[in-house]
């Protein structure tokens, strides 16, 4: 039996704003963005390569804006997705050795959404 995890619900306070950052800052690709019923609204947006997408919007229960924390984006070159991320305007930290050096999947960088929903960006190296 599969059970492939293929979206995530992340709990935002301004929709517009939440979705600004996803789309704008962070480079997620726009799923949909549709009003299924009064007083709900769905926008799913995907990470670029990735098979699971994040979802926001009202009416729906993912629970109190900003209590996500821990999603991780994987990336070939945490330097440069660092980079590209810090240029269109999103507060990342520096990159960070969290293990042994040269330890596969030991680098990390850290952003927020505008709510404080925690991300991480870790490198694996799959070459």
């Amino acid at each position: 039996m599969d059970m492939r995890l293929e979206v995530i619900g992340i709990p935002v306070s301004d929709v517009e704003a939440a979705k600004a950052f996803y789309v704008e800052k962070v480079g997620f690709g726009l799923d949909h963005d549709v009003t299924p019923a009064p007083g709900m609204r769905v926008v799913q947006m995907t990470p670029p390569g990735s098979p699971c997408s994040v979802v926001i919007g009202e009416g729906m229960p993912l629970g109190e804006p900003g209590t996500t924390k821990g999603p991780q984006l994987v990336v070939e070159d945490v330097d440069a997705v660092r980079r590209q991320l810090a240029e269109r305007g999103v507060e990342i930290s520096e990159v960070q050795q969290l293990g042994p050096e040269g330890s596969p999947g030991s680098r990390f960088a850290f952003f927020a959404d505008p709510d404080g929903n925690a991300w991480s960006l870790q490198e694996i190296r799959r070459s």
